[in-house]
């Protein structure tokens, strides 16, 4: 088996062409090559490896179990080299096809994305935001693993390897169903209190913005469901007597889609603010600084929220 220092970076880019392909001229044609500098190529690989690497079988070519098992290696090692190569580019977001991996909250998937992504779509019409969930308890794997360059939320003080960006400042509303018991008069702590409440935690947990300040206040409050995903949402609320607080943009959203009723909670909830977090090797990229202010403009951009029912229902 050859070591590392003996491979030719070339010889790497054929094997991942016919990894891919599973055909030696479909893969010469991937890489602007003669199908003989390709045939060329592979029979350097073997010699230096001491396998085979790829049998003929009819339609191309099929991968030994060595093959196989440096596909995966190979293909990431070489994405991470053009994406780095990439990064100290020039950007020009009309021309290019850069996939953005990001972490984003739920909160902020529902509210930044729709904007940003209509904005991507007339600057950068070739490029992809791929979105994965990202709170409190997993942003750092995300960022660290590189499944994600930037993430997105309700995010806590990040190491010093990290740069955080502070976008929106938001506070609460209550949502509930039209004729509910809460929908009209005064809304009292004692009444808010006497209703079972929706959470909606991503991951699991059963303690959310308003449980300290009613414990605190003398009126805890009372759990009727924990939900994952804000798609259950107006349903449950729609056909129970529960209700749920929320961050109040994603409030007015549903309130506005759902025609669900908005009223301003009887306690005072510490307002909470979204983070963009990312790591700090990203601060000298051109295409990832691009989307970072592109981010900005929209998170300043958003509507302002507050407990008043919508005037176009």
């Amino acid at each position: 088996m050859a070591d590392l220092g003996s491979l030719d970076l070339n010889l790497l880019r054929v094997f991942d062409a016919v990894a891919r392909e599973r055909h030696v001229t479909r893969a010469a044609e991937r890489l602007h090559l003669s199908q003989p500098a390709v045939s060329n190529a592979l029979a350097r690989l073997r010699a230096a490896l001491g396998d085979e690497l790829f049998l003929r079988r009819p339609g191309g070519v099929e991968p030994t179990e060595l093959a196989r098992s440096l596909a995966g290696p190979v293909a990431e090692a070489l994405d991470r080299l053009r994406d780095t190569l990439a990064a100290r580019a020039p950007f020009d977001p009309a021309a290019s096809d850069r996939v953005f991996p990001v972490g984003f909250s739920e909160y902020a998937e529902a509210v930044l994305a729709p904007p940003l992504l209509a904005r991507m779509a007339r600057e950068a019409p070739g490029c992809l935001l791929a979105i994965a969930h990202a709170d409190r308890t997993n942003w750092e794997a995300l960022l660290e693993s590189g499944q994600a360059s930037l993430a997105v939320g309700v995010l806590p003080e990040p190491p010093a390897l990290y740069t955080r960006l502070r976008l929106l400042p938001e506070g609460f509303c209550t949502l509930m169903r039209p004729g509910h018991p809460l929908a009209e008069g005064d809304l009292t702590l004692e009444r808010f209190a006497g209703v079972p409440h929706l959470l909606h935690s991503p991951n699991g947990s059963r303690d959310g913005a308003l449980d300290r300040v009613m414990r605190e206040a003398g009126q805890p409050r009372r759990l009727g469901a924990v939900v994952a995903h804000l798609a259950a949402v107006p349903e449950i609320l729609q056909r129970t007597d529960m209700i749920i607080t929320l961050s109040a943009r994603l409030a007015c959203q549903l309130a506005v889609a759902h025609r669900l009723v908005l009223r301003e909670p009887p306690v005072a909830v510490q307002h909470t603010r979204l983070s963009l977090v990312f790591h700090r090797r990203f601060e000298a990229d051109p295409g990832h600084a691009w989307l970072r202010r592109l981010i900005l403009t929209v998170a300043r951009d958003v509507a302002p929220a507050g407990p008043e029912a919508p005037a176009d229902w």
